[in-house]
């Protein structure tokens, strides 16, 4: 049994599909299929069984998933381990939607100055994605928002953030001096699709404060609920990092009266995990830079 053989199954396993798992390895299918065929050769067991849309686990196959997992982790921080300087050495850095463009640039900026032999590579996903590949060792921390429901998992709160009333400049609240909860309760939201935490953090505020937003567009970019409000789609309450990139005079920021919206920005680690000390340096520069908003 070869690592890249493991490596190739595991690829297969994910997608699902010998044809995008060679597109993804850049490797001929034909090739990819020899061997994994030599692979359950060798275990005398099939790996998968074959039906008409999709490639699907057998018992087997489903043993060895884990397994190879366990064996290709193990290989990784083991070498990880062995060549840590703290200088060199990739680190896997991901974070949701509505926080990867608006937070992640200037700690990258600063952390690029201080490491620049380190390469960091940056994934945006939802927060469900990100806790899977946080889980299988694919990332090494997400940078999300609270709560969250994962086991085994580490997290640590970074910060606190405001969420905005967000209008377009010449609705009629914006002459407002104090917008209140009353004030917007029965007016039509731009929200972001249910996949995103967001959305889930706006509709739990407004349910505490008894009433629901009435959603009538949802879109799966924070930019589009920005344009969608411009062009007079509703309003929407967005994160306060978000206003402090925008420029476009046609939209308003306000913060509502009273008790306002919030959201808890947290970074995810698996502790299970080797850190290596390029990564403990990353971790440190997340506690200590001053993001979170004045």
């Amino acid at each position: 049994m070869e690592l890249d053989q493991l490596r190739y199954f595991l690829k297969i396993a994910e997608h699902g599909n010998f044809t995008r798992a060679a597109e993804d390895l850049r490797i001929s299918q034909p090739a990819l299929s020899r061997s994994i065929q030599k692979l359950e050769e060798e275990l005398e067991q099939p790996m998968f069984e074959r039906q008409t849309r999709k490639l699907v686990l057998t018992e087997a196959g489903d043993l060895l998933l884990s397994r190879a997992k366990q064996i290709l982790t193990l290989i990784e921080d083991t070498k990880a381990e062995i060549t840590d300087d703290g200088q060199t050495g990739r680190i896997r850095v991901a974070a949701i939607p509505t926080i990867a463009p608006y937070f992640l640039p200037q700690v990258l900026q600063s952390f690029g100055k201080a490491y620049p032999k380190a390469t960091v590579i940056v994934q945006e996903d939802t927060t469900d994605n990100l806790i899977r590949a946080l889980t299988d060792g694919a990332v090494d921390v997400a940078i999300l928002s609270l709560p969250i429901e994962a086991q085994y998992l580490e997290i640590e709160e970074l910060f606190e953030e405001e969420l905005l009333l967000l209008m377009s400049v010449d609705h009629p609240l914006t002459a407002k001096k104090q917008i209140r909860l009353t004030d917007i309760e029965s007016l039509p939201f731009v929200l972001l699709g249910e996949a995103h935490c967001l959305s889930d953090n706006i509709v739990s505020f407004c349910r505490q404060k008894s009433f629901h937003p009435v959603s009538v567009e949802r879109t799966s970019q924070l930019a589009t609920v920005q344009e969608l409000v411009s062009l007079n789609h509703g309003i929407s309450m967005v994160p306060a990092m978000a206003q402090r990139l925008d420029s476009s005079n046609r939209r308003v920021y306000r913060s509502l009266a009273g008790t306002r919206p919030q959201r808890k920005i947290a970074m995810v680690s698996n502790p299970y995990r080797f850190q290596s000390l390029l990564l403990k340096s990353f971790l440190r520069q997340l506690r200590t830079n001053p993001h979170s908003p004045e």
